[in-house]
């Protein structure tokens, strides 16, 4: 009897001990081994899945690539932790969402420019715009002040002395050809180009449409200190986990650099 006891008990450690092991086997791939970073298609996801494809194994990281077609829900989900980092936005847009909803993110090292353009299927160059033309631009207000400031900067219009990245329609100083303006959701402008003189489009919208923005758009913004860069955001306080760090080496690499000047030829920049 005890005989049949000692074998219970040991057959009964051998389960426990079998079913252990096969736990830490699979526990490599788990959710908590694996960074879920939520992005836009173009060209973030694609600089992701490069990273992914071909740097990532090197440095022991799993990527789980998340797309999202606005730029609402990736800041959302990052709150409610269904991602554990998110890489489709600049810092005054980031900025702008948690003065307005109390996010506790930190942006990171900035990796990559997408620079905003302005585009047009009823003229050939800013010098034809009609007096009265209708002009489109992003609705959120970040990348608002942003149209506005690209449109100053070529003539079109003058904006208040201090107005900044924050300008507003209400900081327009002149507006010679009396241009008429219409906001709308930032990834509805590709498509506005039928209805519209100019319609001011963030470069990866225009990419996504095969708009060209290196040489499709009547003008672009320059690289050269842009504030709009774009880069991987945390929630506060995960700036130092280990996965977050592999993934900035990775992003800041050479290799990731010459894939975007190969890939892009131009219309997205590197930002290191």
């Amino acid at each position: 009897m005890r005989r049949r006891s000692l074998a219970a008990v040991l057959a009964a450690t051998s389960l426990v001990l079998g079913l252990a092991a096969c736990g830490s086997d699979d526990s490599g791939d788990t959710k908590s081994d694996t960074l879920k970073v939520g992005v836009s298609p173009v060209p973030h996801a694609e600089i992701l899945q490069y990273v992914k494809d071909n740097l990532a194994a090197k440095e022991g990281l799993k990527l789980d690539i998340v797309t999202f077609n606005d730029y609402v829900q990736p800041n959302v989900a990052l709150r409610e932790k269904q991602l554990d980092a998110n890489y489709f936005q600049h810092t005054p847009y980031l900025d702008e969402e948690k003065a307005s909803k109390g996010y506790q993110f930190t942006a990171l090292k900035p990796v990559h420019i997408e620079p905003l353009g302005v585009y047009s299927k009823k003229v050939k160059s800013l010098a034809d715009v009609p007096s009265g033309g209708l002009v489109a631009i992003p609705n959120d207000p970040s990348n608002s002040g942003r149209a506005l400031n690209l449109l100053a900067k070529n003539g079109l219009i003058t904006l208040k002395d201090g107005a900044g990245v924050k300008a507003t329609q209400k900081d327009i100083a002149t507006n010679p050809k009396n241009l008429q303006f219409k906001t709308l959701e930032a990834a509805q402008l590709p498509r506005s180009l039928d209805d519209t003189a100019l319609s001011v489009i963030n470069g990866n919208y225009a990419i996504e449409t095969g708009l060209k923005p290196s040489t499709d758009a009547l003008a672009l913004e320059s690289g050269d200190d842009n504030p709009y860069a774009n880069l991987v955001v945390v929630r506060t306080g995960d700036e130092n986990d280990p996965r977050i760090v592999k993934l900035e080496k990775l992003l800041h690499s050479p290799e990731v650099k010459k894939f975007i000047n190969d890939k892009y030829q131009g219309s997205v920049l590197a930002a290191f």
